[in-house]
């Protein structure tokens, strides 16, 4: 077979496969040319996924004919004065979109300067006509038709147009948080999706840049997020993440932009990973939206045609800037739950005489029970008074003196989680604070509770640990037992003394003094089984913070355990003064607050 040159249109068509993958490609770069055009309001229509139509109008600065001419041809760009890659301070810059775009489709370009006529330019299957008047504001709109008709081969591969659609939302979601000056708005053809109006006074610590990210991310981004803020060595990194308690079972809602440009990195997964590590679950994973201004000749964007990659010089500053900052974000802000929890707390309430279909099933029969007999006395059995804390069943008024409102003296302010009135259902501590009624899970906060001292206690001296009085064998699979043998050293620094005790089993010689009275067992077979779901090759601090987690687990009081008031109380006053007590280790809240106001509204009082 003899070698020969593939004809231009082949060549384009080809080349366009690497640009435009999907309609959403499309609008990808279109707007990234209206936004280097100096645009502030982008107009998109997208028509059956974008199979059949979109347009992009902008209100930059628009070409002349000469100018219209020279984008539709390959690899000829305005965005590189200087021939220098490593300088590149655009969002555009290979000038290979337009081309691309009319190498598949039948793609028209209507152009006006300021001061100038407006010129329409066509293009068919990579064939283009001569420049012609036309009619347009200032600026310029790029319609687009039939896509992939110049390559049914690639059209087959499309999805549905739900589908389709979807990720031109996505990716313009992308660029118009990166974006907040601009307006945008994108139309189905049919209704408005989404619009957003530009954004002014703009900072990185500027809440104008959270109302931007507030519009796409919820309103409860805007409630629940926390200020980004951080440089070092002439890396700028700012932004929003949300509490830990504000939380996805996806990464959809993590976003990095490297200066302006959103880009998919698995560093940025990767980091928030670790810097989240203390206060989320696995499976669970915060919102953030991340923004990272670094010097162009230290990032490369010229990794993927369409530019959605970048690689840092240095990756590893990058990844040790954001897990530092994220991690000092979060520590400055201990005892921050999301409102969502206490609104879905409210949520569940709901007064019978508000709706006849109450969410409340049994009220009718919570009703006959309160009011069976009327001439008997109350079933409760309050504490006699003088009893001791011992003497008293949980569950009843404590003792703590809070002096009378009625009064019209205040509670007092030093106690921010109040003073315990009752436990309920042995698992939970009801407390009341000056405005509000604050309920404890008494597992979850003691949790937290030992956990923090476990890592404190990690850092100084080592923690204690307690000799077993019968060393307990445990019996397990040899993999099993090798695994936690493996690792014998690193659990010892953790106060957990075991070693190898003949074919699969271990023997437990000492726990951490932390943990009291627990089950070894089960406590042995979840530190294997994390053991197990962890890198064989993660540091030892992954390692050790990981098991922390799992033996504060153990060693935590458990739900159905019955407190005294002095034990409420002492629990409450620890949470005050340890970071991040507001959530588990799982990323589960430990308390949720209900104010006084939103309580006085289900019963009609406001």
């Amino acid at each position: 077979m003899k070698i020969r040159v593939l004809p231009d249109t082949l060549v384009n068509q080809i080349a366009a496969g690497e640009v435009i993958e999907r309609p959403a490609a499309s609008i990808k770069e279109l707007v990234e040319n209206a936004l280097d055009a100096g645009a502030k309001k982008i107009d998109i229509v997208v028509r059956n996924g974008g199979k059949t139509y979109l347009s992009v109008t902008d209100d930059g600065i628009g070409m002349t004919p000469e100018q219209m001419l020279l984008s539709v041809q390959r690899h000829a760009t305005s965005k590189l004065p200087n021939n220098d890659l490593s300088k590149i301070t655009t969002l555009g810059f290979r000038g290979e979109a337009l081309p691309s775009i009319g190498a598949i489709s039948k793609l028209k370009i209507t152009s006006r300067p300021e001061g100038s006529e407006a010129w329409e330019l066509n293009i068919e299957g990579g064939k283009k006509s001569s420049p012609k008047l036309s009619s347009q504001n200032y600026g310029t709109r790029v319609e687009v038709r039939d896509m992939f008709y110049a390559t049914p081969a690639r059209l087959k591969f499309l999805k549905t147009e739900r589908t389709e659609f979807s990720h031109i939302m996505d990716v313009v979601y992308r660029l118009a948080m990166s974006n907040p000056e601009v307006a945008f708005s994108i139309n189905d053809g049919e209704k408005i999706k989404f619009s957003c109006t530009s954004e002014t006074d703009l900072t990185g610590s500027d809440p104008a840049l959270l109302r931007r990210l507030s519009s796409i991310m919820g309103k409860e981004f805007f409630e629940n997020s926390l200020m980004v803020a951080s440089e070092i060595e002439g890396v700028k990194l700012y932004g929003y993440i949300s509490v830990p308690t504000l939380n996805r079972n996806t990464t959809r809602y993590q976003y990095l932009f490297v200066n302006g440009r959103p880009v998919r990195d698995r560093l940025l997964n990767g980091a928030v990973r670790a810097a989240y590590q203390d206060f989320l679950a696995r499976q669970r994973h915060p919102l953030i939206a991340l923004f990272i201004a670094i010097n162009t000749e230290l990032v490369d964007v010229n990794v993927h045609p369409a530019k959605s990659e970048v690689r840092f010089r240095d990756a590893g500053k990058i990844r040790g800037l954001i897990v530092g900052t994220l991690k000092q974000t979060l520590s400055s802000s201990s005892q921050n739950v999301s409102t969502t929890i206490a609104d879905l707390a409210l949520s569940k309430f709901q007064s019978p005489l508000g709706n006849a279909h109450s969410s409340l099933t049994d009220q009718s029969f919570l009703k006959e029970r309160l009011f069976e007999d009327k001439n008997q006395t109350s079933k409760i059995d309050y504490p006699p008074s003088g009893a001791t804390d011992s003497e008293q069943n949980v569950g009843f008024f404590s003792e703590v003196k809070i002096p009378n409102q009625d009064n019209g003296e205040t509670v007092p302010k030093d106690y921010p989680l109040g003073a315990a009135r009752a436990q309920l259902h042995a698992t939970y501590i009801v407390s009341q604070t000056e405005d509000s009624i604050v309920i404890v899970d008494q597992h979850a906060a003691h949790e937290r509770l030992v956990y923090e001292r476990m890592k404190k206690a990690l850092n100084g001296k080592g923690v204690m640990r307690q000799g077993l009085l019968l060393p307990e064998i445990i019996e397990l699979d040899e993999e099993t037992a090798t695994r936690l043998v493996d690792r014998a050293d690193e659990l010892m620094e953790l106060g957990l003394v075991l070693e190898k005790f003949g074919h699969g089993a271990v023997v437990v010689r000492e726990v951490p003094g932390l943990l009291g009275h627990t089950d070894t067992r089960s406590l042995i077979v979840d530190l294997a089984d994390n053991l197990k779901a962890m890198n064989s090759e993660s540091t030892l601090r992954e390692c050790l913070e990981e098991v922390c987690s799992t033996m504060a687990c153990h060693g935590s009081v458990r739900a159905g355990r019955q407190l005294n008031p002095s034990e409420m109380n002492a629990l409450l006053r620890e949470m005050e003064v340890t970071p991040h007590s507001d959530q588990c280790n799982h990323g589960r809240p430990t308390y949720i607050e209900l104010k006084l106001t939103d309580i006085e509204r289900l019963f009609g009082r406001r």
